[in-house]
């Protein structure tokens, strides 16, 4: 049973659902308003999008502010198209810039410009900093809300500036230090701040800064900001100018989404973009159906192998009993070899230009799980089917392995000098090629050993 911390969120589901049915108000009052954010946002979740914007306009003005904060942009549209102007136009003042391009781009065109017509105009142009960046850029992610210091001030004004800036930045954990045109030298943390004496110059205490461009990719620098285990990444446009800040709260949030999308993609279907039990039926077959289609039509090729060697295998039919543990292991190796190579690229640890190195690696990865496979294959099929078919077993096996691995390996590295996501060619395109190579050297042996 689904719990979120003590509370059963199925029994407060069935609790708000039947409250909406009958409808009592007053009861979906008493259901929700207890309940943490999380546990809102769990129900929230599981609920239709009418249904909802019911529950959601009956929350306490605060508790609605952060229940909105916490869902995901695509829900938080829907929110926006079943409540009135003046309880969005409430609640999208309050969001952090941030949060407020994520939801616009989950909007209408109309519906976007009213609602950004509708800021006090100093909230309007931090948003439309964030908004002035290309989608999937780590500007676009950005909160432009942080506090600076300069290298003259002293550690007690510093600490004066934080204290007066504190609800107008997303963290002071991480102070950047900024020249008199706002470029970028340094990094001072809280903690560091206040072990110095007050005396002290800023400039005294200052570190070297990690930050990255607004134009890279969003996944790079989340990435970067994870793996460098830092509370905050400074954002800089291309002249060193600071224009915003990467809380590892907001990083963490990319990756995930980076990698439900990997997952997706690899499984052959596109990813959702909301909860799935609030996202509509329809919207889970437009998320499969075109992958599909094209896996259906990659499928040809092997009924095409298989028409080609189709004397060959009225010639020995117990051939055909193979066919499926021939092309699953081709196909698993393959996908093994992807998924590692794939996790490499996300990680830095290679690049395309280590394709050379990638080939004669996964190659012999490949050769010694073939060998160990074969041989383990020539063994069973010889005991129950003589040894020429053991035989064409295990030489079909590490010749698989060998190309499934291979292939497998080369293809993600491909997609990153394509500039495509290499989940887009992991395991439904390899399975296919595989299955259709594997079945050409499969009947290729079997004639050369059987002479068929």
């Amino acid at each position: 049973m689904a719990h979120v911390g003590d509370v059963d969120r199925e029994q407060v589901t069935r609790d708000v659902e039947r409250a909406l049915r009958e409808p009592d108000l007053a009861q979906l009052t008493r259901a929700l308003a207890p309940l943490p954010v999380p546990d809102v946002v769990a129900v929230l979740e599981r609920l239709g999008r009418r249904d909802g914007a019911v529950a959601y306009r009956l929350l306490p003005k605060e508790l609605a502010l952060r229940v909105f904060e916490g869902l995901d942009p695509a829900l938080q549209g829907d929110l926006v198209r079943g409540l009135q102007d003046e309880d969005v136009a409430r609640v999208f003042a309050r969001l952090s810039p941030d949060d407020r391009v994520g939801l616009l781009d989950e909007l209408p065109a109309s519906v976007a410009s009213r609602l950004l017509r509708g800021l006090a105009p100093p909230e309007r142009e931090l948003t439309a900093v964030v908004l002035g960046y290309p989608a999937g850029s780590i500007g676009r992610r950005m909160s432009p809300g942080y506090v600076t210091i300069r290298p003259e001030m002293s550690v007690a004004a510093a600490l004066d500036r934080v204290r007066s800036r504190l609800d107008d930045a997303e963290t002071v954990y991480t102070l950047p230090v900024v020249d008199d045109e706002r470029r970028l030298v340094g990094v001072v943390s809280l903690r560091d701040l206040m072990r110095a004496e007050g005396s002290v110059r800023i400039g005294e205490i200052v570190q070297p800064p990690y930050a990255a461009l607004a134009t890279s990719e969003a996944e790079t620098a989340a990435r970067r900001c994870a793996g460098l285990k830092l509370l905050a990444l400074l954002v800089v446009d291309e002249e060193g100018r600071l224009v915003g800040i990467l809380t590892v709260d907001d990083a963490l949030r990319i990756l995930e989404e980076a990698e439900s999308e990997d997952q997706a993609r690899s499984a052959g279907s596109e990813p959702l973009r909301r909860p799935y039990l609030a996202t509509p039926v329809r919207a889970l077959v437009r998320s499969r159906v075109v992958w599909l289609l094209v896996l259906a039509v990659g499928a040809t090729l092997t009924v095409q192998v298989l028409e080609v060697f189709e004397a060959t295998l009225s010639q020995m039919v117990v051939l055909s009993v193979f066919i499926p543990l021939l092309i699953g292991t081709g196909g698993n190796t393959g996908n093994q070899a992807a998924a590692t190579l794939t996790r490499a690229l996300a990680l830095d640890d290679v690049s395309p230009a280590d394709v050379l190195r990638v080939v004669a690696r996964e190659a012999r990865t490949g050769l010694s799980l073939g060998l160990i496979l074969g041989a383990v294959g020539f063994a069973v099929t010889s005991l129950f089917y003589g040894a020429s078919v053991g035989a064409v077993i295990g030489l079909t096996l590490l010749a698989i392995c060998t190309l499934a691995a291979t292939v497998g390996g080369v293809m993600p590295l491909i997609a990153r000098t394509l500039r495509v996501d290499p989940a887009v060619f992991s395991n439904p395109f390899i399975t296919t090629f595989v299955d259709a190579a594997g079945l050409i050297i499969y009947f290729l042996i079997a004639r050369l050993v059987l002479g068929l």
